[in-house]
């Protein structure tokens, strides 16, 4: 029932971007390429045509943005192989952890520190750039800023930890707007002067504290490395299943030469 109820906050996120191509809901970003706000989540229990799966790559190509799924293989276990047979490979397998909301484990951080909720557009700029920076991604703007937004409008959360020496942000997270008392955590970035502070780790506790406070009963997340997830399990979440990020390199594509 959790892994059908994470599909479903996956496909509520996807909000006004989301488009239907047959049995895959896609969130599409028009104004940003990035692989992370452009994927499809597939129907549950789904069994896959080749029309299917031509009908999705065809979804993602008329956008110029790389087909891409991002999915629980468990709620949808026939679609993996039709996926492999039409070219995919797998980015990545990503465990699925949770944490009770109220089971979160304090974190220590720096005391020179302040961890908190904001919501303003000076803090969301400054939150905005530190994700952007520990992504590796291009300078924040407006769209960067305009995202985070409308995190806070579909009831999610936005932290941020603040160097009390500068008052410069250093540190930040977010909660996705809950669907049936589902959300994700996510976004949780650390500037590479700040680092190995304890702030990463602050920051998800807040944000699971606060969830809870909000009202959202499940919360779940996906960490990228064995070092994320070590620092998500020393504030009490725990592994309950996988993520499969898996995509289309153009070269790949049938009829098209590796």
């Amino acid at each position: 029932m959790f892994h059908a109820d994470v599909h479903a906050y996956l496909r509520s996120a996807a909000g006004d971007r989301a488009h239907r191509a047959g049995p895959f809901v896609i969130r599409f970003d028009e104004h940003d390429d990035a692989p992370p706000f452009n994927y499809a989540i597939p129907d549950d229990n789904l069994s896959p045509t080749d029309g299917d799966v031509a009908a999705l790559v065809a979804a993602f190509r008329e956008r110029d943005r790389t087909p891409r799924l991002e999915y629980v293989p468990r709620v949808a276990p026939e679609l993996e192989e039709a996926l492999l047979a039409a070219g995919f490979a797998p980015e990545g397998r990503y465990p699925l952890l949770v944490c009770p909301p109220r089971e979160v484990v304090e974190a220590p951080v720096d005391p020179a520190v302040r961890v908190g909720l904001v919501t303003g557009d000076p803090e969301l700029w400054q939150v905005a750039g530190v994700m952007n920076a520990a992504f590796e991604a291009p300078e924040a703007t407006e769209h960067d800023v305009a995202r985070l937004r409308g995190v806070l409008e579909r009831g999610g959360l936005v932290a941020a930890a603040v160097d009390t020496a500068t008052g410069g942000v250093v540190g930040a997270g977010q909660i996705g707007g809950p669907h049936a008392g589902v959300a994700e955590v996510a976004g949780i970035a650390v500037r590479g002067s700040h680092r190995r502070r304890g702030i990463a780790g602050a920051v998800t506790a807040l944000l699971t504290r606060a969830g809870a406070d909000a009202g959202i009963t499940t919360l779940f997340l996906t960490p990228g490395n064995d070092a994320a997830s070590r620092v998500y399990a020393r504030v009490g979440y725990r592994k309950v299943g996988e993520m499969l990020h898996i995509s289309l390199p153009k070269s790949r594509e049938s009829g098209t030469a590796a």
